[in-house]
């Protein structure tokens, strides 16, 4: 028959499949090629510059036995220094704080690890419990009615946070399309921002701040009839900002105000939404998640009723069954996946549940006095190394008299990744070289702690800090 398909057979057992065996999946792909148009399947790269084009065979190695690969894995393995080997100072959106045993034993619990997005509740109940949980503490921790699964780290939920503060405020709004973000925003995060932005045609401008690092309130009010604005407490460089809790009565219940937090803050700090936040957003993995290569991170997002709608990702309901017995089901999920994709506020494929999930078992775990302490050990360990920092006559401590939770900024009178090479060759992780995020400060350096942070490594760093700065200082 004219264009009939080839047709192949599985080998039976003991049979020998040869080339000519395979011609059948050769025509397959003659055919694929034919369907598009094409003669040759080099003809899929010609977009591709021949000058960056790789030729010959990839570089890889022979087969390897089960041992010769472990041995592999490990040298590679021992190459990575973990973060509680080393002193560290380094925090800058990502903390190192103790997470309880237990909940490392119940995340691996198989009905936990091995469970994916619940779409049939009626065998989902102990999961989507669990999820609606989280939700439940989220809410309560960011002072918010509303509460999602989480997103994929902090970056996109501030990022899904400005797109929603549109789909609301745009109808309204005296500045269409329009939001402000704070200066400070580091440029990675700001980064991800505009990608969700630019497709949406959302235009950000920046939210100026005073010199002590504080909002500027009245340059604020340039932002009154925008669709949001997004600010931090505390902000990137540590400062906790009293002006933030005046911004929502400058600009107005026509703009969002949207508020990014370090969670671990809130047990000391008051929650975003006593104070106006419209929606509130962060890196949820102070709680319940290890600093493991950079992640894994979940992003936590908590909005106000009117946001509902329009919010992304996905929300657990609690409800009565036709039993009368409690029931959980999947009762929000404004994901492309399930509703038309026009109509979709977020294109998030799946979400961090797993993760999300440890987070929830970090806050049930502490309560809300553990949480406390937790927050008070962090800014205990902060105040000792701004005290014993300060009284090093080399260093400057740009905002001293501000508050802070668990960083603080220091000045010194070189530059930071010059002062940061020297601690790394005296086994120190030093902090962040705020260059990276502000090019006119060469000489910043952000200092983290947490509730890891021993008193003798505070000691520790003082006297290298000093000895370096002396020399520099003399140079």
């Amino acid at each position: 028959m004219t264009g009939a398909r080839p047709v192949w057979h599985a080998p039976h057992r003991g049979e020998v499949i040869t080339m000519v065996d395979q011609l059948p999946n050769l025509g397959r792909e003659q055919e694929m090629l034919e369907e598009m148009g094409l003669s040759h399947i080099d003809e899929l790269f010609d977009d591709i510059p021949l000058e960056v084009r790789m030729q010959g065979e990839l570089p890889l190695r022979g087969p390897q036995s089960e041992e010769e690969i472990i041995a592999d894995a490990n040298r590679l393995l021992g190459s990575n220094v973990a973060l509680g080997e080393r002193v560290s100072f380094l925090g800058a959106g990502l903390y190192r704080n103790y997470i309880p045993a237990a909940v490392f034993a119940m995340i691996s619990r198989g009905e936990f690890l091995t469970s994916y997005t619940p779409y049939q509740p009626e065998v989902s109940q102990g999961m989507l419990q669990a999820m609606w949980e989280f939700q439940t503490l989220l809410s309560e921790l960011l002072g918010l009615p509303i509460a999602n699964l989480s997103l994929y780290d902090g970056s996109s939920a501030s990022a899904e946070a400005l797109t929603c503060s549109v789909r609301v405020h745009n109808r309204k709004a005296t500045q269409k399309n329009i939001v402000y973000v704070s200066q400070l925003t580091p440029p990675d995060k700001i980064s991800v921002m505009q990608n969700y932005c630019q497709g949406a045609g959302i235009e950000i401008r920046m939210l100026k701040h005073n010199s002590d690092g504080t909002v500027d309130l009245e340059s604020a009010k340039e932002a009154a009839g925008s669709c949001g604005v997004y600010v931090e407490q505390p902000n990137p460089i540590g400062l906790l900002d009293g002006g933030i809790t005046q911004l929502k009565e400058i600009i107005g219940v026509n703009t969002a105000l949207i508020v990014g937090v370090q969670p671990v803050s809130l047990g000391i700090v008051e929650a975003p939404g006593i104070y106006g936040a419209d929606i509130v957003v962060g890196e949820g993995q102070p709680l319940g998640s290890p600093i493991t290569g950079g992640g894994p991170l979940y992003g936590i997002f908590a909005c106000a009723k009117p946001y509902l709608r329009l919010m992304p990702g996905r929300i657990v309901g609690r409800s009565i069954d036709v039993d009368g017995q409690v029931a959980y089901c999947l009762t929000l999920s404004t994901r492309e996946q399930h509703i038309r994709r026009h109509r979709a506020t977020s294109n998030i494929c799946t979400n961090e549940t797993l993760i999300a999930l440890m987070g929830a078992m970090h806050m049930a775990l502490l309560g809300p006095e553990g949480l406390n302490q937790l927050a008070v050990r962090n800014m205990t360990a902060c105040l000792l190394a701004k005290q014993k920092l300060s009284e090093i006559q080399t260093i400057a401590i740009p905002h001293q008299f501000g508050h802070h939770f668990n960083e603080f900024v220091i000045e010194l009178p070189g530059k930071a990744k010059d002062c940061l090479n020297y601690l790394d060759s005296n086994g120190i992780i030093g902090g962040f070289d705020l260059n990276a995020w502000y090019p006119n400060r060469m000489n910043w350096l952000l200092i983290t702690v947490t509730d890891q942070t021993k008193a003798e490594e505070i000691e520790l760093l003082a006297a290298h800090l000093a000895l370096w700065t002396s020399k520099a200082v003399m140079s």
